[in-house]
């Protein structure tokens, strides 16, 4: 087996590290943040992954896992490391990446094998890895091997989805796509396909990702489209969907998570050709106003009402809070201007009062509330993530604590049959 360096111990590093420790590789784990190290190396893995913290213990206690404070000379690097989004260039910040370019290069030798698994905007592993990684002195054009090889999990089933998912790899040279792939295949159970050259490796996951965006897009137009018309969106959707070339998505209160709201941008970092990409974009980051007009169908004037959002997380029975549509809603009535309303002297008025619950989330900054809190005197309930917990909810009990009985559903995921049964006022996206 070989020698490995992870640089980044994230979402995607930490497991990615312990996925090839528990294979047999001997991993070096490496973040630039101490504190991080410090908590790994007292067993706190700090990511609530199911599985993941017993799986990332036998890594470390077998020996096959050393978190480090400093870059190790390894046959292979793998850079994890995050790729944050610029909301104001709508571009992505590489400075990590090019920060782990940095750390390889005095330790990188020849015939090592440098791979890149960060989602990148087309043409990155070339323009910003392999430019500081030559200045070591050895060429990517065959002393040492440079790839891009994307990762495609979600959080709530990452242990599962490294080994089963198909992999992309892309080499600069054939033989680092060979030396790139015979790392993979020591624990990918899915099939791995190459392309010649990195760029094609990066250009594709960004266009899956990009695909789902533009297909909840698509879907949130038509329940916006449905509502106008007083028809019900998530039936037509299922019935358009039993023509064998449809195969429409969901709709929902936006898109969250790391990925899908970010990846498409990356598209545009060297073309000017984001059309439709974009205006789906602008339509699922528009869907929380939409959520905030059904709740105002219910509740016209929200200043000074008490509004309980369920669901902190960006998707259902995960605890991952990035992007999340209910956070944002939270804010949107906290403190924007679908809240806001000139008051009668002239000033602005109070927004509403909005109490989060979550039952996956735990992050004392939230100041999350038990589902008892949270719906106690409430005006209303809007449902923003699919936790199983909130298909399970009790409507004739929530009735009885809250101030009036209206709920919004983002997720499709009650009956509004039953609740409406129990008393309630309810809209759906």
């Amino acid at each position: 087996m070989s020698t490995v360096c992870v640089h980044g111990l994230g979402y995607i590093g930490l497991p990615t590290a312990a996925m090839l420790a528990n294979s047999g590789h001997d991993v070096r784990g490496y973040d630039v943040d101490e504190d991080l190290l410090a908590a790994l190396r007292e067993g706190d893995v700090g990511l609530g992954e199911p599985g993941l913290s017993e799986f990332v213990e036998r890594a470390l206690d077998d020996g096959g896992l050393t978190v480090v404070d400093e870059v190790a000379p390894a046959e292979y690097h793998l850079v994890c490391v995050p790729t944050p989004f610029d909301e104001a260039e709508r571009r992505a910040d590489l400075t990590y990446v090019r920060a782990a370019a940095e750390a390889v290069r005095p330790v990188l030798r020849e015939g090592d094998t440098v791979i890149l698994e960060s989602t990148v905007p087309p043409g990155a592993t070339h323009s910003q890895m392999r430019p500081i990684l030559e200045e070591s002195g050895l060429s990517a054009d065959g002393e040492f091997g440079l790839a891009h090889c994307p990762e495609t999990v979600l959080p709530g089933d990452i242990l599962a989805e490294l080994r089963a998912n198909d992999r992309i790899v892309g080499g600069l040279t054939p033989e680092a796509t060979a030396a790139s792939v015979a790392l993979y295949e020591s624990f990918v159970e899915g099939e791995i396909r190459t392309t010649a050259g990195p760029t094609t490796a990066e250009f594709v996951k960004l266009v899956q990702n990009t695909f789902r965006d533009v297909n909840i897009g698509l879907a949130n137009e038509v329940a916006r489209l449905a509502h106008d018309y007083g028809i019900d969106s998530r039936e037509s959707i299922e019935m358009a969907n039993a023509h064998p070339r449809v195969d429409l998505l969901r709709p929902g209160p936006g898109v969250g998570g790391h990925c899908l709201p970010i990846d498409p941008w990356f598209l545009g970092d060297g073309s000017d050709e984001l059309d439709l990409i974009a205006a789906a974009r602008r339509v699922n980051d528009g869907m929380i106003g939409f959520v905030v007009e059904l709740l105002r169908e219910l509740v016209p004037d929200l200043r000074g009402k008490r509004i309980a959002v369920l669901g902190a997380a960006y998707k259902g029975n995960v605890d991952d809070t990035r992007m999340s549509p209910g956070l944002a809603l939270a804010r949107e009535l906290q403190h924007g201007p679908e809240a806001l309303a000139p008051a009668t002297d002239g000033g602005v008025s109070d927004a509403a009062s909005v109490a989060v619950h979550d039952p996956h989330v735990e992050d004392a900054t939230l100041d999350l509330q038990s589902l008892d809190e949270a719906t106690r005197d409430a005006d209303a309930v809007v449902v923003v993530t699919d936790h199983d917990e909130f298909a399970d909810l009790d409507p004739a009990e929530l009735a009885g604590r809250m101030a009036e009985p209206n709920v919004v559903d983002a997720t499709g995921m009650l009956d509004p049959d039953r609740w409406r049964d129990a008393g309630f006022s309810v809209r759906r996206v």
